[in-house]
C-alpha cells in the first residue's frame, strides 16, 4: 500500500513538473489539463499596439516589450500567456501610417469577449499586463466594469507602483532627461536594444525630433485628446540615439520580475473571486422587489 502511495506521488509529481509551453498558442490540446494545474487556472494577457516609436524603432515595439514581460514571467512562475493581442486605444497616431486603429466599442467588445472566452477554457484569473502608455485609463475603466454581471472568472490589471532602488539606477545609466523620455526615447529604444536589436535602426534617430513642440495654448487643470498630437505629431517623445543594451536589460528584468511576483499573488489568491460572488450575491438581494 505504502509502495503503491509512493508511486502515485511521484508519478504526480513528475506529471506536474513536465515542461510544457507557456504560450497558448504552442500547447497542444492534450497539454490543457495540465496547464490549467500548473498555472492554477491562471492566464496572462499581454496587450501591446501598433504604433509609430519615432524613425528608428519598430511599429511593435509595445508588443514586443509587453510580450517579453509576460513570457519571461511565465519562466518564473508558470502562467498560460496569451498570443499576440494589439487592440487597444490608438487613436492619437491615426495621421500615421503603421498604426492599427479600431473603433473604441470595437475594443472594448473585443477585450470582453476574449476574456468570456479564456474563461470557457478553463481560466479564472485573468492578469493583464499593458505595454501602451495610451491603454491605461480604457483598461482601468474595463476593469470596473467587471462589475456590470456576474461573471465565473476574476481580470486582474498589472497597475505597477514606483521602485527607488530601480530607478536611481535607472537614473545613473540615463543620458537623457528622463522628464521627456515617454514615446520611442532613451527607455524604449535600449530595451528594444535588449530584446530585439535586430529591428532598431539607431542611425535614424536623430531624423526627427522627439521634443515638445508645445502648441497648445496652457489651459490650467484642463485635459484634451488633442495634447499628444499637439505636442508630439511626429509620436516620438525622447533622445532614442541615447539608448543602451545595459539600459534595456536593467528595465526589461525589472518588469520582468514585477510582473513575476504580481503572478504568483494572484496564483495564490483564493479571496477575490469569493468576494467577487458575494457582491454578486448581495445585488441579486438587493434587486428584488420588497414585498
Amino acid at each position: 500500500m505504502k509502495l503503491l502511495l509512493f508511486l502515485f506521488t511521484f508519478i504526480s509529481v513528475t506529471v506536474y513538473a513536465q515542461d510544457i509551453p507557456s504560450r497558448w498558442d504552442e500547447l497542444t490540446a492534450s497539454d490543457w489539463p495540465l496547464a490549467l494545474e500548473k498555472s492554477n487556472k491562471t492566464i496572462i494577457l499581454p496587450i501591446g499596439i501598433l504604433e509609430k516609436h519615432g524613425p528608428h524603432a519598430p511599429i511593435g515595439s509595445d508588443l514586443i516589450n509587453v510580450r517579453a514581460w509576460a513570457e519571461g514571467a511565465a519562466k518564473k512562475e508558470y502562467a498560460v500567456v496569451f498570443p499576440d493581442y494589439f487592440y487597444g486605444q490608438i487613436n492619437e497616431a491615426r495621421h500615421l501610417q503603421g498604426t492599427f486603429a479600431i473603433p473604441d466599442d470595437l475594443a472594448f467588445k473585443l477585450l470582453e469577449a476574449t476574456c468570456d472566452e479564456m474563461a470557457r477554457n478553463g481560466f479564472e484569473k485573468i492578469f493583464i499586463v499593458n505595454g501602451h502608455g495610451g491603454n491605461p485609463q480604457m483598461l482601468k475603466y474595463f476593469v470596473q466594469t467587471q462589475l456590470a454581471r456576474k461573471k465565473n472568472y476574476v481580470v486582474y490589471y498589472f497597475d505597477p507602483g514606483s521602485d527607488p532602488e530601480f530607478q536611481e539606477k535607472a537614473t545613473a545609466m540615463r543620458k537623457s532627461d528622463a522628464g521627456g523620455d515617454m514615446h520611442g526615447g532613451e527607455n524604449e529604444t535600449s530595451a528594444l536594444l535588449y530584446l530585439r536589436p535586430d529591428l532598431v535602426q539607431m542611425d535614424r534617430a536623430t531624423n526627427e525630433s522627439g521634443a515638445d513642440q508645445e502648441r497648445l495654448p496652457g489651459i490650467e487643470n484642463v485635459y484634451t485628446g488633442i495634447w499628444w498630437y499637439a505636442s508630439f505629431p511626429h509620436h516620438y517623445a525622447g533622445e532614442g540615439d541615447k539608448a543602451t543594451r545595459e539600459l534595456g536589460e536593467l528595465i526589461t528584468e525589472n518588469r520582468i520580475d514585477a510582473v513575476a511576483k504580481a503572478l504568483k499573488a494572484i496564483k495564490a489568491d483564493t479571496e477575490t473571486l469569493k468576494i467577487q460572488n458575494q457582491f454578486f450575491e448581495d445585488v441579486d438581494v438587493n434587486a428584488k422587489p420588497n414585498r
